[in-house]
């Protein structure tokens, strides 16, 4: 019995050391996790990826003066980058507050404080992606219930605000009508500097321009199952469109 049980702590030993190992030597457990880390949507004013993860304190401050609960703090099993800001667009993308008061939080800079307005953000880059998805390019209605998602994330927060109340009373309108909500619903003060709707052979397509800030309401909103335009995090419109590099 004795030999036995020392076979048996050697064994948990070994193994964990193994596995420490690992983890601290940045090799296969740790390495894809960091490079997701740069594929995050980080909110308004996010400087250049290393230098926010450097300068970025983890306050939660920005997360807490979001009107909209845009912003999530990483945990763990988003790995590299645990406790810093990011949003999940289709979740709830950023809605470019006229005072960006996530920026005006930041007390560390790692959200540069000079960006004063919505249209300075720059985040990503919207992309029609996957263009069997898209409702309006095939004329069809804005289905029942195609709020019902939003609506859900919307309950399910203690301190709902009248501006959220508010989008979701826009939104509702959209059902049973030709789908123009990614455009609709932009929250750029002035949202044809950054989508519109094209007519197409049966419907319409939506056009990114290059005020698109990759804020992700597009994503979000999508009523399509599964989003068909998608935010590319950390590209702008020169990089994609014009440069023709993919994230």
């Amino acid at each position: 019995m004795i030999k036995k049980s020392n076979k048996r702590r050697d064994f948990i030993k070994f193994s964990t050391l193994g596995i420490l190992g690992l983890s601290l030597g940045g090799g296969i457990i740790i390495s894809p996790y960091a490079l997701q880390a740069e594929m995050r949507l980080r909110p308004p004013g996010a400087v250049e990826e290393k230098e926010f993860l450097a300068l970025c304190i983890k306050c939660g401050q920005c997360l807490q003066v979001c009107p909209y609960h845009s912003i999530k703090l990483a945990d763990m099993a988003k790995g590299h980058g645990v406790g810093t800001p990011y949003i999940d667009a289709r979740e709830r993308g950023c809605y470019a507050c006229s005072a960006v008061p996530c920026v005006l939080a930041c007390p560390s800079g790692a959200l540069d404080h000079k960006i004063e307005k919505p249209e300075e953000i720059q985040m990503g880059i919207a992309v029609l992606e996957f263009k069997n998805r898209c409702i309006a390019l095939t004329n069809t209605p804005v289905p029942k219930g195609h709020s019902k998602r939003i609506h859900d994330f919307v309950n399910k927060q203690n301190n709902i605000t009248q501006l959220e109340l508010d989008m979701l009373e826009k939104l509702d309108k959209f059902e049973g009508e030709p789908c123009t909500i990614c455009a609709d619903m932009c929250p750029l003060p002035n949202p044809l500097s950054a989508i519109s709707m094209v007519p197409e052979e049966e419907g319409k397509r939506p056009e990114i321009y290059e005020g698109c800030v990759g804020c992700g309401v597009c994503e979000e909103l999508c009523p399509a199952n599964e989003p068909a335009i998608v935010v590319k995090p950390r590209l702008t419109y020169e990089d994609y469109y014009i440069k023709g590099l993919k994230s």
